[in-house]
């Protein structure tokens, strides 16, 4: 595997590139991203930034939003974009089933691809690996690879900052998760001197509501809610028809899961929503639970140690009773 310094040289002349993120697209993935985009179209290269699918309505504000391409939307086009490709960067994923349909063209692709991720487990589909599953988010690793290993640190605009602030915010929990170290801090106190507008930045993401999605969120909190003390465990499980009563759109269910955590004296939490042919489900813990582990073991997942997801085939019903019978599994961690 070709090492990330080599690439540096390469970068000097202009390339046709492309970069790519996983389906359904955080503040991560699309912040990271379009953090790539803004910096390497200021060295003078074609860029285009292809996503899987569409993404949440309060990440539509983001600088260079409006250049995204979505791959549904044209995949013959998108296909030959990544055909003629001198460099795909794949973001925020380590394999190629996170990008559903996407998979095959960058799969066969004959540019170079390079991974920047920071999650358990790479594939290994990639040319060149830039990967820390110590990074709190992706778009810390984007940093360090223009600040440092590409050395252009003054290459950090304010497009770039703000990219990278809402990239890392949004993977952190507004900074409040354990993967938030003095580091980070020092990250972020750069790219709001480089122009991140931080206040603006939360407003976007934290203060852009609708209606139905608050209504939406009452409705779960009084209807949804399952506790189960005796695992110190809580979970909401949605079916489709919620979310067609409430006209959910992408983004509507994000950080719903966290209102289940945040109950005193939880340690795991979980997010159990009918969506199309799979249940998808979504994992928080805290502490030493590890999430990723019954992610992989349990419901064809993965993910971070307290962060994960997976889905599962069978019913709504069916998924929540898989997953109540395995918690005592895990009563020792669950309680001690």
């Amino acid at each position: 595997m070709t090492r990330v310094d080599s690439i540096q040289e390469k970068l000097r002349k202009p390339n046709n590139i492309v970069i790519t993120t996983h389906f359904k697209p955080d503040g991560d993935a699309l912040g990271s991203s379009l953090a790539l985009f803004h910096w390497l179209k200021g060295r003078g290269h074609q860029v285009t930034v292809i996503v899987p699918s569409d993404f949440p309505y309060f990440l539509d504000w983001l600088p260079g939003r409006e250049h995204v391409l979505i791959y549904t939307s044209d995949k013959v086009g998108s296909d030959q974009l990544i055909a003629d490709a001198d460099f795909i960067f794949c973001l925020d994923f380590n394999g190629l089933s996170r990008i559903n349909e996407m998979g095959p063209a960058i799969g066969n692709a004959k540019g170079l691809r390079i991974m920047i991720d920071h999650h358990l487990e790479p594939e290994g589909f990639e040319d060149v690996r830039y990967w820390d599953s110590s990074a709190a988010a992706t778009a810390q690793l984007v940093y360090r690879f223009i600040a440092g290993e590409m050395n252009d640190p003054d290459g950090i605009s304010p497009e770039v900052a703000t990219c990278l602030y809402t990239g890392i915010m949004t993977d952190t929990g507004s900074f409040r998760f354990r993967s938030t170290t003095a580091d980070i801090h020092r990250i972020i106190a750069d790219l709001i001197e480089r122009g991140a507008e931080n206040w603006q930045i939360h407003e976007h993401i934290y203060n852009s509501n609708t209606e139905h999605r608050l209504r939406f969120l009452g409705f779960c909190l009084a209807n949804r809610l399952t506790v189960l003390p005796a695992f110190n465990t809580a979970y909401f499980s949605i079916s489709r028809q919620d979310l067609e009563n409430y006209g959910i759109q992408t983004g509507d269910t994000e950080g719903l899961v966290n209102y289940a955590l945040s109950i005193q004296g939880i340690r795991l939490a979980a997010l159990i929503i009918e969506r199309g042919e799979a249940i998808k489900l979504s994992f928080r813990s805290i502490g030493e639970f590890p999430c990723n582990e019954l992610s992989r073991e349990h419901f064809n997942g993965g993910g971070h140690l307290n962060a994960a997801g997976g889905h599962s085939n069978g019913s709504l019903q069916e998924t929540v009773e898989k997953f109540i019978n395995i918690l005592p599994i895990y009563q020792n961690l669950l309680t001690q």
